[in-house]
């Protein structure tokens, strides 16, 4: 099994280095980190720290994750998480264990089920992870605790769900196109650390805004789509 860890990343210079080493090399055969645009040194400190750079100047998280899976090529299974240190790369394990046992076709890491502090998930980000989780169960009849952004799938599936959203409505697409198509799907409990820097999305306004449109637009999008 080729596993494949895909890390989209804008302005992260001070988080990216760390969770690029925090990454169990033991377990993945390639970390890609994909530079969002960032005016830093978040593409220098990455490559620094082990991983393979690759440049999408289409703005937006979709777009981004989309470019690493693009150039992590035959790979098996590909692995999502941010390069904001929000995530702990040491549990990886967690998060790919039911792939590689033949238990489910999408893993979840789900922040909340080990009760993310206060601090570490804004309350805009806990709000919308109620509204949405509560709209998937009630169009699609899962029942999920978090759309978050750590997770597992196998590339084949990945393709199969022909991803198509280039900003925040990303994460959700992945599993409402994936309940429609009768994958298993599996939350595991992570941890959810303090971030590094302020996040583009939940640190402002309109970030928040936005994040919240695409993300609920999405989830009802695909409940009637042929």
């Amino acid at each position: 099994m080729r596993i494949s860890v895909v890390i989209p990343a804008l302005n992260e210079e001070a988080a990216i280095g760390g969770v690029v080493r925090e990454v169990p090399r033991d377990l993945v055969d390639e970390i890609i980190v994909v530079d969002n645009g960032s005016t830093d040194r978040t593409a220098e400190i990455a490559a620094a720290a082990g991983a393979r750079v690759v440049r999408e100047p289409t703005r937006g998280y979709g777009a981004a994750c989309l470019a690493g899976a693009l150039a992590a090529g035959d790979t098996d299974i590909l692995v999502f998480l941010d390069g904001d240190r929000n995530e702990d790369p040491a549990e990886l394990p967690l998060v790919l264990g039911p792939v590689l046992a033949g238990e489910a076709d999408l893993v979840l890491g789900a922040r909340v089920r080990r009760g993310a502090s206060r601090g570490t998930l804004t309350l805009q980000q806990r709000l919308g992870n109620r509204v949405v989780t509560a709209l998937v169960r009630a169009l699609y009849g899962l029942s999920l605790t978090d759309i978050g952004p750590f997770r597992a799938i196998p590339a084949r599936a990945l393709r199969d769900l022909g991803m198509e959203h280039k900003t925040y409505g990303w994460p959700v697409e992945m599993v409402v196109k994936a309940a429609r198509r009768g994958y298993r799907i599996v939350e595991v409990p992570v941890s959810c650390r303090q971030r590094l820097g302020r996040s583009k999305v939940a640190g402002t306004l309109k970030g928040s805004l936005l994040a919240g449109y695409h993300l609920l637009l999405t989830t009802v999008r695909y409940a009637w789509r042929r």
